[in-house]
C-alpha cells in the first residue's frame, strides 16, 4: 500500500473557482442575450441618435446634406422662452397629477384592503381606467367636458349652479381639467401598487398593536407606512417620471392649447419635429428631457440608498 503525504496528494478546486465562475458567467449573458438585443435595437439605439441629431441641422424635407453644428441647437434652446414655458408647466402638470393620484390611490387601497362585501367586484373595477388606451380616454373625457352636451355641463345645469363652460378652451381651466383627467388615468396603477405593499404587511403586527391600545391613525402610522413607504417612495418616483413625459392624453383633449396653456414638453418636441421638420432642434429638447429625468433618478436613488431601502 502506497502512503501519500498530504503535501503531494493533489489538490480540488472548489466548484465556485474562477474558471467556473467565467464559464457561469458567460452563460449567464448568452441567457440575457435575446432579452437584451431588443432593448439595445429599440432603445439605446434610437437615444444615441437622437443625441447625435441633436448636435446638427437636421430638417424635413431639405435637399441639402445634415451638416453638424456643434452645441448650437442647445444654445437657441437657453434663450426660447416658449420651451421654458413649456417646461414650468409640465413640472406643474406632473406635480399636480402625480400627488393627488397616490393620496386617492392610498385612501382606494386601504379601502380595498378591508374585509367588504364584493371586493373582488370593487378591486376590478378599480383598474377599468388602467387598461383603457390613453387614447380612448381622451375621447372619453372630452364627451364629459362637452360644452353643450357634456355631462359634466349638464349636471351644473341640473343643480343650478350656471350654464356650463368650455372647460377644455378656457385659459384659467383648461390645464385644471386635463389634471383631473390624468389623475383619474393614472390612479388604478398606484392603487395596485399600494394595495400589494398592504397586503405584504404582517396582520400580527396590526393585531398587536390594537391590543396595546393603538388606533387607527397610530397603526397607520407606525406599522402600514413604515412597510409601505419603500413601495411608496418607488410608484411615487415613477408616476412622476411617467406624467412628466405625458403626450398621448393632453395632445388628445386639447393639443397643448389653448394658447400653449397645456403644452407639456413632449407636446412642444412633437410640434417642433414633426409640424415645423425641425428635427435636430426637438432632438435638442428631447437630450434637455432626458438629463432632467436622469437627476430626478439618481437624487431618487441616493435618497434611497442614505434611508436605507431596498430596492
Amino acid at each position: 500500500m502506497t502512503l501519500v503525504s498530504e503535501a503531494e496528494r493533489p489538490v480540488r478546486r472548489a466548484p465556485g473557482g474562477k474558471g467556473q465562475r467565467r464559464v457561469t458567467d458567460h452563460g449567464a449573458w448568452f441567457l440575457v442575450l435575446p432579452a437584451l438585443i431588443p432593448i439595445l435595437i429599440l432603445s439605446v439605439g434610437p437615444l444615441l441618435y437622437g443625441i447625435l441629431l441633436a448636435f446638427t441641422d437636421a430638417q424635413s424635407g431639405r435637399t441639402q446634406p445634415t451638416q453638424w453644428i456643434g452645441a448650437l441647437n442647445f444654445r437657441d434652446l437657453l434663450q426660447d422662452t416658449l420651451f421654458w414655458e413649456s417646461f414650468r408647466i409640465g413640472l406643474v402638470w406632473a406635480v399636480g397629477v402625480t400627488v393627488p393620484q397616490f393620496l386617492l390611490a392610498l385612501g382606494l387601497a386601504l379601502l380595498l384592503n378591508q374585509d367588504l362585501r364584493l371586493r373582488w367586484l370593487a378591486r376590478a373595477l378599480a383598474i377599468v381606467p388602467w387598461a383603457m388606451p390613453e387614447v380612448v380616454v381622451g375621447i372619453m373625457w372630452r364627451l364629459v367636458y362637452n360644452p353643450d352636451a357634456g355631462i359634466l355641463n349638464e349636471t351644473l345645469r341640473d343643480l343650478g349652479l350656471g350654464d356650463g363652460r368650455d372647460w377644455l378652451s378656457g385659459i384659467g381651466t383648461a390645464l385644471p381639467a386635463v389634471i383631473v383627467v390624468g389623475v383619474w388615468a393614472g390612479m388604478p396603477q398606484t392603487t395596485v401598487a399600494l394595495l400589494a405593499g398592504l397586503q405584504n404587511t404582517p396582520r400580527e403586527l396590526h393585531e398587536a398593536a390594537a391590543i396595546d391600545g393603538a388606533g387607527a391613525w397610530r397603526r397607520f402610522r407606525t406599522v402600514t407606512w413604515p412597510a409601505l413607504r419603500p413601495v411608496a417612495l418607488a410608484i411615487t418616483a415613477l408616476n412622476f417620471i411617467w406624467n412628466f413625459n405625458a403626450f398621448a392624453l393632453v395632445y388628445v383633449l386639447t393639443s397643448g392649447g389653448p394658447g400653449g396653456r397645456t403644452r407639456l414638453p413632449m407636446l412642444f418636441a412633437y410640434e417642433e419635429a414633426f409640424r415645423y421638420g425641425q428635427f435636430g432642434y426637438a432632438a435638442a429638447m428631447g437630450c434637455v428631457m432626458v438629463a432632467v429625468i436622469s437627476i430626478l433618478l439618481a437624487v431618487f436613488l441616493v435618497g434611497r440608498l442614505k434611508g436605507g431601502d431596498d430596492a
